[in-house]
């Protein structure tokens, strides 16, 4: 026992994390229109391949509520064949990340340009799911997804097995809700996993008219990709897929790693070597032809909740799913979909940071405003664009905002013009500089005084030289330029 000082509080804490773990990965696969058992899949090599490295020893990987649409979205349109090889060269490039020491970089990601992805990822989630409960097929895009919902209850409505669907999908919502309020000890059992399994004796009791869980078998659902599904990296457009997959999962798994280092007093994250445990974990999904994993904040935090001290208790969990996936394969055939749909719509509530939106629109209208747009981009376009358009607006509000510019005008009436430029001139603050010194009067010199500058970039020190020379062409004496430091 000397070896394992922590093996009773490990073994208790990777059998709360499996009770979790379970529902979430075969509701995960089913919302990326993939067999279920590709979520256990995943589950399992987080645990034995991920558990097994350094990196951050109390995180939990598996599939993730935020990689749904962006694998829905893979699925739909280079299908399940190729999901292997999108997941195989997402990890071979996050391995490389990880080896070259770019993984302190994820942390200088605009933390609205995260919570927007996550806003963004929650409200397609939500959509999408809402038709899964009732049983309806769901629009393919985001925006219509949405503008279809009225129509789909419309439709819900008339129909009685879509209200009995529907019905389970909101009682698996009312279920995880109400869990917390339950005594500490009914909580032992996951709020999630509780739902399940009372949504499941329902419809076994009632014999209600609800689609199940289509079950394949763990071994028939493992499917390597072939010659032809390695073809498809000829096409340019699947190379954007693996892009985001490897950089949208990096980000989420580090930001999930400095999450959870909040929660414990324990061993701090090494960032890139969780970078190569996540891309060798990706790189086994995608040789097995499985779901991509990240690491995952519910899955974590429940993990440091129930007293985990070590690494041995993600790696337990793991072993855990292989035996469940082995040894009972067909309880997973009883599971009614829209209760996995009520999961997956819980998950994407929580996604949604409403705490965040309020408190940036408060205090930083601008971070708020990258936040909603990101998050509307991601709703309108797809996963991948919405990111990229959140990113280039952070980008231009961190490079305006450092290009903080201040003019200063002193007329006495007699004498000279003195302006006084200060702070930070780049081409983003020419029109307005520019067009402050223009409206100076013509007939009188001027003294520019460009010491206060920190930083006079190529295209400000051209545009004021010119317009000195205009300035000095109507026979006023020359502009007298005092240089900047």
């Amino acid at each position: 026992m000397s070896r394992f000082p922590y093996l009773r509080q490990d073994f208790t804490a990777s059998i709360v994390v499996f009770l979790v773990a379970v529902p979430l990965c075969v509701g995960v696969a089913v919302a990326s229109g993939v067999p279920a058992e590709l979520g256990l899949v995943t589950g399992i090599v987080g645990g034995l391949v991920t558990g097994f490295l350094p990196g951050s020893s109390l995180q939990v990987s598996g599939p993730a509520a935020g990689l749904t649409v962006l694998v829905f979205e893979a699925v739909s349109e280079f299908g399940v064949a190729a999901l292997g090889v999108i997941v195989l060269m997402a990890g071979l490039l996050q391995l490389a990340m990880g080896f070259l020491r770019v993984g302190r970089w994820f942390r200088a990601i605009s933390v609205a340009v995260v919570e927007g992805m996550l806003c963004g990822i929650g409200l397609v989630i939500i959509a999408s799911q809402l038709y899964a409960a009732s049983g309806l097929k769901a629009p393919e895009t985001g925006i219509g997804k949405i503008v279809g919902l009225p129509g789909a209850f419309a439709d819900a409505l008339g129909s009685t097995e879509a209200l009995t669907s529907l019905a389970i999908g909101a009682g698996t919502v009312a279920v995880i809700v109400l869990w917390k309020k339950m005594p500490k000890k009914v909580q032992a059992v996951p709020g999630a996993l509780a739902a399940v399994m009372l949504a499941t004796l329902a419809s076994l009791a009632f014999s209600l008219p609800v689609a199940t869980v289509e079950v394949e078998g763990l071994l028939g659902v493992i499917q390597p990709p072939g010659s032809d599904a390695f073809g498809e990296l000829a096409n340019p457009a699947i190379w954007g897929t693996i892009i985001a997959f490897a950089l949208i999962a990096s980000a989420e798994s580090l930001f999930s790693a400095a999450a959870v280092d909040r929660l414990h007093d324990g061993p701090r994250t090494q960032y890139n070597k969780e970078m190569i445990a996540q891309g060798a974990g990706n790189t086994v999904c995608g040789l097995l032809g499985a779901l991509p994993m990240t690491a995952v904040i519910v899955r974590s935090s429940a993990n440091v909740q129930a007293g985990a001290k070590t690494k041995a208790s993600r790696v337990l969990h793991g072993v855990w799913i292989l035996l469940f996936a082995a040894a009972l394969p067909s309880a997973l055939a009883l599971i009614p979909l829209p209760a996995l749909a009520g999961i997956l719509v819980h998950a994407g509530w929580k996604l949604i940071p409403f705490r965040q939106i309020a408190t940036l629109w408060r205090d930083h209208k601008g971070e708020a405003l990258i936040l909603i747009v990101t998050a509307v981009s991601i709703v309108a376009v797809n996963m991948f664009e919405g990111v990229l358009i959140g990113l280039a607006l952070a980008v231009i509000k961190t490079a305006w905002e450092a290009s903080h510019l201040k003019l200063e005008v002193i007329d006495k009436g007699v004498g000279p013009i003195q302006a006084y430029l200060s702070g930070n001139a780049t081409f983003l603050r020419l029109p307005k500089i520019l067009g402050s010194l223009e409206a100076l009067p013509q007939d009188r010199p001027v003294e520019l005084d460009l010491s206060g500058l920190h930083h006079l970039d190529h295209a400000c020190r051209t545009a004021l030289e010119n317009w000195a020379e205009r300035h000095s062409e109507t026979g006023t004496e020359p502009v007298k330029v005092t240089s900047a430091s």
